[in-house]
């Protein structure tokens, strides 16, 4: 095997508890215009505030957005930006949860290229640099702070849609476990498991042959070097601490623990890219309206049974990492790990009616980018019985075929 790698990263990565301390002294050096993007609820927050004083004590004219919105409709990015125009900022910092972080960098694309978030979506279609832009995140789940993408909901598709371009990496992310400690223990579960989900998918994705300019030509190389060694470590941090930081929300050190984990898994899948469980998770998604990381989680199991005949030797990786005697119990466990801390565990949980199954198998293998990734082919008929499964329950009827 030919030694590959690719790592895509923030210039600037800064993690610790209190480490957003240092929010006005990084911003300074990148400009002197800063529009904040949140939402309405962190816009009212105690820490938020103090962080738009830090900005002000060091000489920066601040705005603050707090429009963003769950999933970023395209509208409200569009929206933001025009808001933002008469301002004229020159800077733009994202704080808040994957929402907050996708809307800043759809923005500064927006204020740094024009046109509409339309005129972004897929690869490489952001046309060169954008604005400096700060990630700050308060949950730990996305990996936003580490990524290329920027995911929006379009009304007019029905889908999710994606601007994938490293240009859209933020300049500088602070990574401060410290703001997660009010975070309820559902949405940490959720976003937590979401994040395991990343490193996995990672992980255990297509490895394809490292000719010459395959990161030129793809966002997502598929698994690398680099790319293995992030998803390992995010693996073992988030095996560690997300059950604890559920169930001891006050724990400084698993919170730490999974935010790291969450960071690291966006490191890993920004290169590597995702598989079946997200291709899977967009339809059902759509039609069911729950969380992005419950869908993927309730799916994880079932896809690493699918991709099982392909994956023994990460899955033995895996295992040893999270202190398990063989490749066998790794499936199991984490479908386990996940039902402890409330993932719902089928598709019938999650709300989506039997009859619609034909209609997510066909719309799963339609999102190319993420079935062409899974290390195991997926034809639509392969697909109905993985989401079948996935709906009633039968993860051993996978791993027998």
């Amino acid at each position: 095997m030919t030694l590959f790698g690719t790592i895509r990263a923030p210039r600037e990565l800064i993690f610790g508890s209190g480490q957003r301390e240092a929010l006005g002294a990084v911003a300074a050096k990148l400009g002197q215009r800063a529009l904040v993007v949140t939402d309405e609820r962190l816009a009212g927050d105690g820490d938020f505030n103090r962080m738009v004083a830090q900005l002000e004590a060091a000489g920066l004219a601040v705005q603050v957005d707090g429009s963003a919105l769950p999933d970023v409709p395209v509208e409200a990015a569009a929206a933001s930006a025009v808001k933002a125009h008469d301002f004229a900022p020159d800077l733009v910092i994202g704080v808040g949860g994957g929402s907050c972080l996708d809307m800043a960098k759809c923005v500064a694309v927006l204020l740094t290229h024009g046109g509409r978030p339309q005129d972004y979506y897929g690869e490489f279609k952001v046309p060169g640099p954008v604005m400096p832009l700060i990630a700050i995140p308060t949950t730990a789940g996305t990996g936003s702070e580490a990524t290329p993408v920027a995911v929006l909901s379009d009304s007019e598709r029905q889908l999710k849609v994606g601007i994938s371009s490293p240009y859209i990496i933020p300049t500088v992310s602070i990574c401060d476990p410290d703001l997660t400690l009010t975070c309820p223990p559902a949405l940490t579960a959720i976003a937590g498991a979401d994040a395991l989900t990343h490193a996995i998918e990672a992980f255990t994705a297509l490895r394809r042959d490292p000719v010459p300019g395959l990161a030129q030509e793809r966002v997502f190389v598929g698994k690398n070097a680099t790319s293995d060694h992030f998803a390992l470590t995010a693996i073992g941090l988030l095996w560690n601490g997300l059950e604890k930081a559920c169930m001891e929300g006050g724990n400084i050190e698993a919170r730490a623990n999974v935010m790291l984990g969450a960071t690291t898994a966006g490191l890993a899948f920004g290169v590597a890219g995702t598989a079946a469980a997200h291709a899977i998770q967009y339809p059902v998604g759509a039609l069911t309206h729950t969380a992005h990381g419950a869908g993927v989680a309730c799916l994880m199991p079932y896809v690493m049974a699918w991709n099982a005949p392909a994956i023994g030797p990460e899955l033995d990786q895996i295992a040893g990492i999270i202190g398990l005697e063989g490749r066998a119990e790794v499936i199991p466990a984490i479908a386990a790990l996940f039902d402890r801390i409330g993932i719902p565990r089928t598709l019938r949980d999650l709300g989506l009616g039997e009859d619609r199954l034909d209609w997510v198998a066909e719309q799963s293998c339609g999102i190319a980018r993420l079935i062409q990734n899974n290390p195991r082919p997926l034809p639509l008929s392969d697909m109905r019985r993985l989401v079948g499964a996935a709906y009633h329950g039968e993860l051993t009827a996978l791993s027998t075929h």
